[in-house]
């Protein structure tokens, strides 16, 4: 098989971050670019080259495969254009926003001929991989999972909701894709949330009920400082605490001693301890082998629900249930 021709739209930091990562995967080649202000899609092709396009048109005529890297409210139309083009998808998280945004686009992916990848790419990090490889050797009874921002002034577009649908599709989003990929599919769930530095929704205690009856307590809040960990997970099983620290570390304490074991990732690339080498290069065999890739449309749809099922039980102040 020739190699994976892919297109960019989208080549601010995250569509770089990508673009070097495929520069760099045998099988796959960096064949078109398009920005809306072109002279960063120039700059990115200096870097890792690749057809500068004035246009979503002239990029698909040049790539069998594309990646949507653009702000969170636009993903939902130029995936639909690259499925309708009949090019895999690769679209960064968000899936969509809004739950009727997020149906229409897992309906036109599930009826596209290509792969469809959404781009959670923490199920891929070392840390969390491993959390998952424990969890499947002990029974986890419960847990609780915090993910915060220092702030959200740097940069700018991160506290408007304009652009991102809102915090919790910013970033606690990636942490909800987490859960269900560790612990299962949601019941039902109760949520608080308040208002206090930016002009939106911005600190957030949720408590998730599990269809296997598992249950987590889940702690969100925007201007938290950069106090490290930043995202952590601590799972408790039969006197066992599981606990990672962002993607740098996992610690397990087994027993009734003060014995612990710790997993350390600090010495790993970052694109690799973050999981965005392995998740391209899953993109990339999902094609290659005609497979289904490890995050699916539907995931990505499972996702966008759980941020809604919050919106809405803070507003409404009713618990949620879940299909």
């Amino acid at each position: 098989m020739d190699n994976v021709k892919i297109g960019i739209i989208g080549t601010g930091y995250i569509g770089n971050v990508h673009g070097r990562i495929f520069s760099g995967i045998k099988g796959a080649e960096i064949a078109a670019l398009f920005d809306i202000v072109p002279e960063r899609a120039e700059r990115t092709s200096r870097t890792i080259g690749g057809k500068v396009c004035g246009s979503r048109e002239e990029l698909f005529d040049h790539c069998d495969a594309v990646l949507v890297c653009t702000p969170n409210k636009t993903h939902i139309e130029i995936a639909t254009d690259a499925v309708d083009h009949e090019k895999h998808v690769f679209c960064e998280k968000p899936f969509a926003i809004g739950t009727q945004d997020a149906k229409k686009l897992l309906e036109t992916a599930e009826k596209g001929t290509g792969v469809f990848q959404v781009g959670h790419n923490r199920r891929f990090a070392p840390a969390y991989a491993k959390l998952r490889s424990l969890l499947q050797e002990d029974e986890a009874h419960s847990a609780h999972v915090k993910m915060n921002r220092g702030e959200l002034k740097n940069p700018a577009w991160t506290g408007d909701v304009g652009v991102t649908g809102g915090f919790l599709y910013e970033t606690t989003i990636h942490l909800f894709d987490m859960i269900r990929y560790q612990f299962g599919e949601i019941d039902e769930l109760v949520a608080y949330g308040s208002q206090h530095e930016y002009p939106e929704l911005d600190e957030f205690s949720i408590i998730f009920k599990f269809k296997n009856g598992f249950h987590c307590t889940f702690a969100s809040s925007s201007d938290a400082s950069w106090h490290f960990p930043f995202e952590r997970i601590e799972v408790f099983c039969h006197h066992r605490t599981i606990m990672t620290q962002e993607m740098e570390q996992l610690i397990d304490s087994r027993g009734m001693d003060a014995d612990f074991e710790t997993h350390s990732y600090a010495m790993t690339e970052k694109e690799e301890r973050w999981g965005y080498v392995q998740e391209d290069q899953g993109f990339i065999d999902a094609i290659r082998e005609g497979k289904e890739p490890r995050v699916t449309a539907l995931d990505g749809f499972r996702s966008v629900e759980l941020v809604e099922s919050v919106y809405n039980a803070i507003k409404t102040g009713r618990r949620i249930r879940l299909g």
